[in-house]
């Protein structure tokens, strides 16, 4: 398996999957994919079918990462999936199953069911991927020596699994930038209240945006990085990426009888991680009919799967909703599925985010390359804060489910791209416990809260506040390294 860059570079080197393991961008400012697609047999799906979660994802795992011995690979899942670690019972199966898959009901004709990801330690779906990854990284650090300083940023969900997932490492430190004040109050208090020598909060004045580029300025001065040993958790991370890849075939299982049945799964998108996890397990050959994008009101990723125009936004046009994780304007990961959409040309795609840095997006509508969305089987909408409240009413009265904002937005668009006997699975985001406010304005009650985290939001906090500057976060990093 070799790894090459979106952008071209290195085109004739061997990166493997440990090479690119604790980076993030790719040195010319690409992203890293396979150099080919593994694909899934007929036999493989069949025998997969069975499998634990930790199981399914060693094989997931070994399709993209053949330079970790296979013994390693799967002591790794298996000390990752366990029930003790995502033990955030809702209902009894869930610590058993890891991701169980809870049907609704059957509306116009079709079966609408929720993959439930957010049993994990920090009650979102970032951990399934996050706490791979931090067993990962520790693999790495004990069998090569190595230390990291780990940069990152957060709306929301990715800060707290990142953290959780590595407090307490040896040899990892954690720099995490969120938007200041724009978190809700319990994702703040899950970041800032964590006392572990290496883990560091930076509360950014400026919006999520503004964290990202920081991540991807310090990420592109090489000399800065080499120096200071810095990787990255964020979604660009490959890794990350790859764990995300195997709830797909786990809730496709959950979801259907034989392998000859489609299905479509709705996820909740800002940074277009999550959902280019599942364009990627439909390039491996899972039978995927529709990939549905739902947006909030920061409609970037819908306005381009409608029209193929990519507009980015400025901080002015960049909304605070009661959906906060998907407030974002720049979809990090979504020059993975452009490279694929445009038959992966490098070229084309570096003039592309060259021409989003300068003039602020581009369109593929114009150049006919925009009429190959429908071969990849993407599809989107949005949803509003009205939206919200009203699903999370309708699903809590009509199924006695209570579901988080996040997940409320992907049902709202769900519904809105149903089809007559195909299965339409929407990845739950979080636990409702998160967006408290919200939750109380559409049920007039209180979300449920697992018992460890009975008083969190009255827990002292730490955390330095910073301006939107990469200077000053590269000064705060080398000032503790």
């Amino acid at each position: 398996m070799t790894y090459i860059s979106t952008r071209g570079a290195g085109t004739n080197e061997r990166h493997t999957f440990s090479d690119i393991l604790l980076g993030g961008l790719a040195a010319d400012g690409g992203l890293y994919l396979p150099a080919e697609y593994p694909r899934v047999s007929s036999d493989e799906l069949a025998r997969w079918r069975t499998l634990s979660y930790a199981d399914l994802a060693f094989e997931v795992l070994s399709k993209f990462s053949d330079d970790i011995p296979a013994e390693d690979l799967r002591s790794l899942t298996r000390k990752t999936y366990t029930a003790q670690v995502y033990s955030n019972v809702r209902h009894e199966e869930s610590a058993v199953q890891i991701t169980p898959l809870k049907t609704l009901g059957v509306e116009n004709g079709a079966t609408l069911s929720l993959l439930e990801l957010s049993n994990g330690p920090t009650l979102a779906f970032k951990d399934m991927a996050m706490q791979l990854l931090g067993n990962l990284f520790e693999y790495a650090f004990a069998k090569h020596g190595e230390m990291l300083n780990i940069l990152g940023a957060t709306s929301g969900d990715t800060g707290s699994a990142a953290e959780y997932a590595m407090r307490g490492k040896a040899g990892v430190r954690v720099f995490m930038l969120s938007p200041h004040k724009k978190m809700s109050a319990f994702q703040t208090a899950q970041m800032f209240s964590l006392q572990d020598p290496n883990i560091f909060n930076l509360a950014v004045e400026g919006n999520f945006d503004n964290c990202q580029d920081i991540v991807k300025a310090v990420s592109n001065d090489h000399a800065y990085k080499a120096k200071h040993k810095i990787g990255t958790v964020n979604s660009i991370n490959w890794a990350r990426v790859v764990a995300q890849v195997v709830y797909y075939f786990k809730g496709y299982f959950a979801g259907t009888k034989n392998n000859d049945e489609h299905v479509s799964f709705t996820v909740p998108s800002g940074n277009f991680g999550n959902v280019c996890a599942g364009h990627i397990a439909r390039m491996m050959g899972l039978p995927i009919d529709q990939l549905v994008v739902a947006t909030n009101e920061n409609d970037v990723l819908d306005e381009f799967f409608r029209t193929g125009v990519y507009r980015v936004r400025g901080a002015a046009e960049t909304y605070h909703t009661t959906s906060p994780s998907m407030d974002i304007s720049k979809a990090s990961n979504f020059e993975r599925f452009v490279y694929d959409l445009l038959g992966r040309d490098p070229a084309r795609v570096l003039q592309l985010f060259r021409d989003v840095e300068e003039k602020g997006g581009f369109d593929l509508a114009a150049s006919g390359d925009f009429a190959r969305v429908k071969a990849f089987g993407f599809v989107s909408g949005k949803s509003g804060h009205d939206d919200r409240v009203k699903t999370i009413r309708d699903v809590f009265e009509r199924y006695r489910t209570m579901i988080d904002t996040h997940t409320a937005d992907g049902v709202k668009v769900a519904r809105e791209h149903l089809k007559p006997g195909v299965p339409m699975i929407v990845l739950e985001t979080a636990q409702p416990i998160k967006f408290g406010e919200t939750i109380r304005e559409a049920l007039n009650r209180e979300p449920e809260r697992p018992a460890a985290f009975a008083g969190l939001e009255k827990l002292p906090q730490r955390f330095d506040i910073v301006s939107a500057d990469a200077g000053v976060v590269k000064a705060f990093i080398a000032e503790r390294t």
